[in-house]
């Protein structure tokens, strides 16, 4: 969070009397916290010798996010370059928690500083209220811990539990213990009882006799022909919703009868098979684990009441809210009170000292029930038996539920019997058993979906820097796509699969990133990443193969705390800190921030530059790593000093006939990096020369429109390094006048905005100065100021207009175009003044026919 003190920025902890014992008393538990000092107490030490509350706000919602079960320990907080504004980082395991958690803190703060009262108690019930609405279940998180533990990648979809490991064309989707893979057949088979039932009787495997029902009078002629006690459950429960288990006299089945159907009109009446409740998990046709399954319950000690226990029992650490701790708490519902009427027992009755008395008649987990492991007790024959039950039902992940008296025997010999199979079986009760050893069942589930050498990844390539980031991406994913695969790629105007554009505007961030991932289409991701999105909101993605990092410029400085190349830096270099340990950084030896990181990167690293005796390049070149350079007019691929020719600059029709320079720079970037990704030579210069530049496919990436009597350039440039691009590619182009329309960007700096001035006077003869779409809290005077003030200072005396709509200045420039006249314009809606311009082209071209 992005914290302003205001007046408490000059109140340090120790200037506000009394901050220490109330934030003692407040939250006790602080007291863990080592802070800088690296012992326990150390915060407590650094609030008693004065702090600032940017620190005890971050300190603060790490803690009540701890009280509420979610463990978070990372936490930083550094003030900005405006005084008394702080960046306050730190951990959360649940978003919403995690936000709930920074707004309450600085409250929590508040009323420390002004010593009113705050009930951290019932902050702490509210987050844990917002973990367990927003959480994955245990079943779910556990399965993406396993594959996170395997370094596969994960994507939640949407806010319940579905969620997609892997990208693209490799992706796997899961619901709690869904899968992909799970067939809806099997689904809806082991989700009719009666059916279920019928096809493993037929298989014989043993289940209870009993019949399916709709009224009382079905209910009586079932329990004379199998008689008492008896079971009754709708058709289609789940969880032991609706259920009634151990029924013996006709009120009681009533009852039971009126309680199923509010589930489902059909019931099932069976006959009530003694012993334990045991649960046999079979993931991929295997049995992986079993449990036995005991009801929520209490034991008697002579002296305290049923509610009395029921409190103790629940002050066991191992209890928690919800599914935050390996067991449930045990809540009294009509279920408890039902089962306790039974007994005619109420919550003040005090049991027998040794009497267990149970809370509810079924045994999940989520009620308060607990499991003892059994794993390693299961008979041989059950096991064949519970496997053969999976491919029956047809269910890769398959939740069989026994009752019997034990499951060392034989099913046939113990009198058991299949009581249901369940589809979507929790997990929690393997994982952490109240007894006995836990199992990892969620490995089977990720083993089935991920086999041993399935990949769960696409290819990723990255792709960032100041300039050339768009023309970098495109020309990647034409060689990608050229060479067989489907590309996903994003860029500053839209997100493409092959060459489809599926949404306008600029994409560059990490949403646009995870649609390119989430596409199940997807063989292939490219991926332009702009600073904006890191800043905001990260990468998108977990790892790439390779990260292209253009060149490091002026743009955008003075912005989100970024005021210097070298914080633009850090910024840019999360690209490459993303990349695989095996994969490669493709870097511009050309750019001096660039190789001040070189050396710091924890991936190979390749470079490229337009001039072969570089000293970096060099330096590469004897230690025998790959390059890409610019030499004797060629594009040329150099291990060490080994040289592989891609083809002449001027050959690719990006490069303008080689007369763009900084299009040569983008190609060398993509050369390097499709080559480092495994691209043969010949294919990339293929790919090279059949990348036609054009409005449709490079938008606003020096688009040159034809006249007959002058030429249109429209390109994106809006800094001083994509003006000095402008200029050196202008130098080779002969006109007898070149007009520019430029305009001011309202974020840049004011050095920056004078630059761009100063060298449109130097490359133009005319210059029209419009205004930006976006002043950005800058006058439109202020900032046209600022460009005449650079034009003054470019040595050249340039005559200049001023018209503020772009439009209006292209068809002015248009107008006022003679025999041989260069018009650029530097625009910030691209697509307006490409559609202007073939407007005028196609007008021209129905002129000319009319004449002819």
């Amino acid at each position: 969070m992005r914290l302003d003190l205001e007046e408490m920025e000059n109140f340090p902890t120790n200037k506000i009397d009394g901050f220490r014992e109330r934030i003692e008393r407040l939250i006790p538990s602080l007291y863990t916290h080592r802070c800088s000092e690296g012992v326990e107490g150390g915060f407590f030490h650094r609030v008693e010798t004065g702090t600032w509350m940017g620190h005890v706000i971050e300190h603060i919602a790490l803690e009540i996010q701890t009280l509420a079960g979610m463990d978070t320990g990372f936490g930083r907080t550094r003030e900005t370059k405006t005084p008394g504004i702080y960046n306050v980082v730190f951990d959360y395991i649940e978003e919403n928690a995690g936000i709930y958690a920074a707004e309450e803190a600085v409250k929590i703060g508040q009323s420390l500083i002004d010593g009113t009262d705050y009930d951290i108690n019932a902050c702490v019930h509210r987050l844990k209220e917002i973990r367990e609405r927003v959480r994955l279940g245990p079943s779910t998180g556990s399965i993406v811990e396993e594959a996170v533990s395997r370094r596969i990648p994960w994507i939640r979809l949407g806010t319940n539990s579905l969620v997609q490991l892997g990208y693209g064309v490799n992706q796997q989707r899961f619901q709690a213990t869904i899968t992909g893979k799970t067939s809806s057949i099997a689904v809806d088979i082991a989700c009719n009882k009666e059916l279920t039932k019928r096809m493993l009787h037929d298989a014989a495997i043993p289940v209870p006799i009993g019949d399916l029902i709709v009224d009382e009078e079905g209910l009586n002629s079932v329990i004379r022909k199998i008689n008492y006690p008896v079971v009754i459950k709708p058709l289609d429960g789940n969880h032991g919703k609706g259920s009634s288990i151990n029924v013996n006299d006709w009120e009681a089945a009533k009852i039971g009868l009126e309680h199923a159907q509010k589930y489902s009109r059909k019931v099932i009446v069976e006959k009530y098979i003694t012993g334990y409740d045991f649960r046999v998990l079979v993931i991929n046709n295997k049995m992986v684990a079993a449990a036995r399954r005991v009801p929520a319950h209490v034991v008697g000690d002579g002296e305290h009441n049923l509610q009395q226990l029921i409190e103790k029992e629940n002050k066991d650490p191992r209890r928690g809210y919800g599914h935050e701790n390996v067991l449930t708490e045990i809540e009294v519902d009509k279920d408890t009170t039902e089962l306790l009427e039974k007994l005619h027992y109420t919550l003040e009755t005090v049991p027998h000292k040794g009497e267990i008395v149970y809370l509810k008649s079924t045994a999940n987990l989520s009620t308060g029930g607990t499991s003892i492991d059994v794993t390693d007790m299961v008979h041989p024959e059950n096991i064949t038996m519970a496997e053969r039950i999976s491919k029956i039902i047809g269910l890769d992940v398959c939740g069989i539920d026994i009752m019997a008296e034990n499951l060392t025997q034989p099913l046939k010999e113990s009198g058991g019997a299949i009581i249901e199979v369940n589809a979507a079986p929790g997990f929690r009760m393997h994982l952490a058993p109240s007894e006995g050893l836990p199992r990892n069942v969620a490995a089977p589930v990720v083993d089935m979906l991920y086999p041993q050498g399935k990949p769960f990844t696409i290819p990723i390539i990255a792709v960032t820097g100041t300039n050339g980031k768009t023309t970098t991406t495109r020309l990647i994913s034409h060689i990608v796509k050229s060479n067989g695969y489907r590309v996903g790629f994003t860029t500053s105007d839209g997100i493409y699969i092959q060459n489809t554009m599926l949404t306008k505007g600029d994409t560059t961030g990490p949403l646009s990133a995870e649609f390119i991932l989430k596409d199940p289409t997807v063989e292939f991701a490219v991926l332009e990443t702009a600073r904006g999105g890191i800043l905001r909101s990260g990468l998108g993605f977990s790892q790439c193969d390779i990260g292209v990092l253009t060149n490091i410029k002026e743009d955008h400085l003075g912005l989100n705390d970024i005021h210097n190349l070298k914080d633009l830096t850090k910024v840019k270099r999360v690209v490459l800190d993303s990349v695989k340990k095996n994969g490669w950084s493709v870097m511009n030896a050309d750019d001096e921030y660039s190789m001040r990181i070189v050396n710091d990167l924890h991936c190979n690293v390749a470079i490229f530059s337009m001039d072969e005796n570089n000293k970096h390049i060099k330096k590469f070149a004897k230690e025998g790593k790959v390059t890409c350079v610019y030499e004797e007019g060629f594009v040329t691929i150099k291990k060490g000093d080994w040289k592989i020719r891609i083809g002449k600059a001027k050959d690719f029709p990006i490069t303008m006939e080689g007369k763009a320079k900084f299009m040569i720079e983008n190609v060398l970037a993509a050369s390097l990096a499709s080559y480092l990704q495994g691209f043969g030579i010949e294919d990339i210069s293929n790919s090279l020369r059949t990348f036609l530049p054009s409005a449709q496919l490079t938008p606003g990436r020096l688009n040159v429109f034809k006249f007959k009597n002058f030429k249109v350039l429209i390109d994106f440039a809006h800094n001083p390094s994509g003006y000095e691009a402008i200029e050196d590619y202008l130098k080779n182009v002969e006109s007898t006048k070149k007009i520019g329309i430029i305009s001011g960007v309202g974020d840049r700096r004011d050095n920056d905005i004078r630059e761009c001035g100063k060298i449109a006077g130097r490359m133009f003869d005319h210059i029209i100065i419009r205004n930006e779409k976006h002043l950005r809290g800058r006058t439109e005077e202020e900032i046209n100021g600022l460009i005449i003030e650079g034009m003054q200072n470019s040595g050249r005396d340039v005559s200049y207009e001023t018209i503020p709509k772009e439009i209006d200045a292209l068809k002015h420039a248009m107008g006022m175009a003679e025999e041989g006249t260069f018009i650029t314009a530097l625009s910030d809606v691209i697509s307006n003044a490409i559609d202007l311009v073939q407007e005028y082209q196609a007008r021209e071209l129905l002129e000319d026919d009319k004449i002819q």
